[in-house]
């Protein structure tokens, strides 16, 4: 079975741009050079500032820093759990689901 390579995040609180109302972001599968200047590891714990460093590079439409930093916790920590769950190997994966 393929993993997917996007997952789409319904915001709790959509973010306004302008006239348009976002209400959903879709996250893409982070490549190796998207993670540089970011600890995995702090990444994985869903660490605030990480999170921030990588989100911009990784999300449709593109998240701003602004939105970022003024964006609903629980919207934040939902991507946050998506891209620590893109993270993890395979096989990680597969033995959580078997146990």
């Amino acid at each position: 079975m393929t993993e997917p390579v996007f997952k789409t995040i319904t915001l709790d609180t959509p973010l306004q741009r302008g006239e348009t109302e976002v209400t959903e972001i879709q996250i893409r599968k982070p490549k190796a050079g998207e993670l540089r200047g970011v600890s995995i590891t702090s990444l994985m714990q869903i660490d605030v500032s990480e999170l921030t460093k990588v989100l911009p590079r990784i999300t449709t439409p593109t998240l701003t820093d602004d939105e970022l930093r003024n964006m609903d916790v629980a919207d934040l920590t939902q991507m946050g759990l998506e891209v620590s769950g893109f993270l993890l190997p395979k096989a990680l994966k597969a033995a959580s689901l078997t146990e």
